[in-house]
């Protein structure tokens, strides 16, 4: 059924194309401006062109339009020609004819059903009448394909609709020619699979008066950071080519084609190839998985009942089962009526529950599946006051369907010493009932167990992950205190108590022999006790330095708190997150600010602290008997750990660069360097090689590699679009990172930086009623994701924390199988 006809704005001030058009609507058309239409009579209805629908049909047409308000610009030969070579390319069954023309009345004519696709290679302006424009809506409703390039932006400048159509308006700018780096985040379309990840080419870069990411599908971004692009720059996410289904039909818009030349590129051919595949119903393409309209966000848990943790604790980590249900955990932290004790006199000093909750997506109900007696609920306050312990992670057992395994990360209550403020950490493994949701604490077999002070706070690491090799990696943070560096390196050595240092992570994270500030790599075996797969940092029996200063259990040395780390199962990559010191500034003496960090490691490293940050940026030594004196920078190339509490190498693995750091001021800062190696670290001189990302607060949450199965996917799975993406957060959600990145694989596993990043803050809500202390995320086997708030008190857990489900509702790809012009296309 076709809708009524809508209203047009037709009035003596609605421009023509006339070679007399007058100062102001040139201006106006080519800002993309809307001017005011005082007193303008009632818009009169246009009746809309009766159309076949889908138009067009097997044997495939392509209309390109080059209308101008002005003069023709020399783009139009260039694009007209790529456009009819572009439809003798490739197989024959995605050949195509075109017909080009600047007559705007084909647009009330009935052939224009002939045509599968418009191309827009206009030089913008007032184009078309309002029955023009209304035969364009027809056609377009009808399920029509559009390509619109370059000005094409600029053309109808007082349409509401086409801008729609377009998806945004240009303003400001420059007209001079650039060459820029495009990143390509779309790895499926068939207008970007073929292209380079990060492809360099000149043109004539527009920015936008509105930026358009979140309500059209963006496939390309033009970063900005490699020309300038004038007045009105749009930012870090600078979008320069999308799609959309639009009214009906598809849209599909790129801001190149700017020059001539440009339509002589490879690339640039293949990048308009596909969008023509699409737009002419030869191809399918998703446009709509970037739609932020399309994915919804429900909290699944309700706030607790007074005094219980009837649906959730102090949420701090969250895992799936392969039958869909979630599991997620309370660090130990009770509600904030409940007592904290932090007086070491008292057996009870800092005893809480550690709560592991089970949500049921088929029955949409929570059961409290066991509380384990933790040392972990003492409060806040100062550095040697409150306590980041507790329960600090989960994993199922590869095989947990079957044998009910459980593995849990903690620090149990009756192992502390009050004495000498020194704990246990544990990974055990207990056996829950899949059937009643019930963990039997009495089933606990202890697999590894290791020393850790528990005098000062912060920063216990937590997470577990398995590979595909059911290998279990487990993070361990370095839990020093950085108040007595300054916060910069955590590497002041006199701050003690009873023995033990509790400001100096190289005897913890930069330690060999201990198992502090790591991320380890065990093989758990059935009766318990685990064994050490080949590959780890150390095997525990080098003879260096004497013998005895390694521990074969370390993958990952040189961390200071990775709450969140995760596994791509279909390459083994291990990604991580984690915190770093308090320095909001750089130092010229003691070295970087505070840098929180994401990895990628494809082998077992070392990732630098407490010597060296980021892409290996090194801190300043200090030592006794004066540790506010400095002593000489860190080499990171030939790192030695001279701490006088260090039991382990001295001479430990380099530190390796890090993919992602960012600071207060910015993402990924560097600086020039000395003959040395070493940064200036002068603010002046800084730059910053991450731009789309800043910190803050700062609290690094890594999150998962998503990865689409079509045998388990659900209807609401996020879509094959971010397949292979690289989820990274912040606890906070003010400027600080919640991106989908992209890494090039040939660059990932050595430090190489992201060579594409998008932002979810549309997709995960942000602020008051939104998620605003993202502690946890997981994707679910049927391709939906789950999602931890913690809520907004600290060390508590309160009416905020809270399980949140985010499902994709934005349908399939388009257009459907049995709309394609030729069915024998796939």
């Amino acid at each position: 059924m076709r809708r009524a006809p809508r209203q047009k704005r037709t009035t003596t001030g609605r421009l023509r194309r006339t070679a007399g058009l007058s100062t102001l609507a040139v201006t106006a058309a080519l800002l993309g401006g809307t001017p005011a239409l005082a007193g303008a009579p009632p818009e009169p209805s246009v009746p809309e062109l009766a159309l076949p629908s889908p138009p067009g049909g097997e044997n495939v047409r392509v209309l390109v339009f080059h209308a101008s308000a002005g003069e023709e610009p020399p783009t139009v030969n260039a694009g007209i020609e790529a456009i009819e070579k572009i439809g003798r390319q490739g197989p024959a069954a995605e050949h195509f004819t075109i017909e080009a023309t600047a007559d705007p009345s084909i647009f009330t004519k009935p052939r224009l059903g002939r045509y599968n696709a418009v191309v827009f290679l206009t030089g913008g302006g007032d184009v078309l009448d309002p029955e023009q424009e209304a035969g364009l809506e027809s056609y377009m409703e009808a399920g029509g394909g559009f390509v619109g390039i370059h000005n094409a932006a600029r053309a109808e400048p007082y349409s509401d609709w086409f801008t729609g159509l377009i998806g945004a308006r240009p303003t400001g700018g420059t007209d001079n020619i650039q060459r820029a780096t495009v990143e390509v985040g779309d790895r499926d379309n068939p207008a970007t699979k073929s292209l380079p990840l990060e492809w360099k080419r000149p043109d004539r870069w527009l920015n936008w008066a509105e930026n358009p990411s979140g309500s059209v599908h963006t496939v390309a971004r033009v970063r900005e950071t490699t020309f300038r692009p004038g007045a009105g720059a749009t930012g870090a996410d600078h979008p320069i080519s999308w799609c959309r289904d639009y009214d009906g039909g598809r849209s599909f818009y790129t801001g190149m084609g700017g020059t001539a030349a440009g339509f002589q590129e490879t690339d640039f051919r293949a990048h308009l190839r596909g969008a023509l595949l699409w737009t002419t119903r030869l191809a399918r393409a998703d446009c709509q998985a970037t739609i932020a309209a399309n994915y919804k966000a429900e909290r699944v848990t309700q706030p607790n009942q007074p005094g219980q943790h009837d649906q959730i604790g102090e949420p701090h980590g969250v895992v799936t089962a392969k039958d869909g249900r979630v599991f997620y955990i309370g660090r130990g932290g009770e509600g904030s009526d409940a007592p904290v004790i932090t007086d070491w006199n008292n057996p009870d000093i800092g005893k809480g529950k550690g709560t592991v909750h089970v949500y049921d997506p088929e029955t949409k109900k929570v059961t409290l599946a066991g509380e384990v007696t933790v040392f972990g609920n003492k409060g806040g306050g100062g550095e040697l006051v409150k306590n980041e312990e507790g329960l600090l992670g989960i994993e199922l057992d590869p095989d947990y369907l079957a044998n009910g395994w459980v593995y849990l990360h903690y620090t149990p209550h009756s192992e502390i010493n009050r004495d000498t403020h020194m704990a246990e950490r544990r990974v055990s493994r207990f056996t829950m009932d899949p059937k009643t949701n019930k963990l039997d604490l009495s089933s606990e077999k202890v697999l590894l167990k290791w020393p850790v002070q528990i005098h000062s706070c912060c920063h216990s690491g937590g997470g577990m992950a398995w590979d595909s090799k059911d290998n279990l990696y487990i993070a361990t943070g370095d839990n020093n205190s950085s108040q007595f560096s300054d916060g910069y390196s955590g590497n002041n050595p006199e701050p003690n108590f009873k023995g033990v240092s509790f400001a100096d992570a190289r005897r913890t994270a930069g330690n060999t022999n201990n198992l502090n500030g790591k991320i380890l790599r065990i093989h758990p075996e059935d009766d318990g006790t685990y064994t050490l797969p080949e590959g780890n940092l150390f095997t525990g029996k080098e003879t260096d330095e004497g013998g005895g200063k390694t521990r074969g259990e370390i993958y990952v040395m040189g961390v200071r708190n990775p709450s969140r780390i995760s596994v791509d199962k279909k390459t083994d990559t291990l990604y991580a997150g984690w915190v770093g010191p308090d320095a909001t500034d750089p130092s010229e003496t003691w070295g970087p600010a505070k840098y929180d960090t994401f990895a990628a490691i494809t082998h077992a490293s070392n990732r630098g602290w407490p010597f060296c940050m980021g892409n290996n940026q090194p801190y300043r030594d200090r030592n006794l008997p004066d540790p506010s004196k400095p002593l000489g920078w860190y080499d990171c190339d030939n790192l030695k750990n001279e701490s006088p509490n260090n039991d382990g190498l001295v001479n430990i693995p380099p530190a390796e660069p890090n993919n992602i750091w960012y600071a207060p001021a910015g993402g990924g800062p560097d600086y020039p360097r000395d003959a040395n190696g070493v940064p200036s670290y002068k603010k002046s001189e800084q730059k910053f090689l991450l731009p789309w990302l800043k910190g803050g607060g700062q609290a690094a949450m890594d999150g998962p590699i998503y990865r689409y199965d079509a045998q388990t996917a659900g209807k609401n799975a996020w879509p094959q679009y971010w397949d292979g993406k690289w989820f990274v957060g912040d606890f906070y959600d003010g400027e600080q990172p919640r991106n989908a990145v992209v890494m090039d694989p040939k660059t990932a596993g050595s430090g190489g930086l992201p060579v594409h990043a998008e932002t979810l803050d549309k997709i995960i809500p942000v602020g008051a009623d939104g998620i605003r202390n993202l502690m946890g995320w997981t994707f679910a086997p049927d391709g939906s994701l789950y999602v931890l708030d913690y809520g907004r008190g600290f060390f508590t857990h309160d009416a905020k924390s809270a399980l949140w489900h985010i499902t994709y509702h934005g349908g399939p790809a388009t257009p459907l199988p049995a709309d394609l012009a030729r069915k024998a296309v796939k």
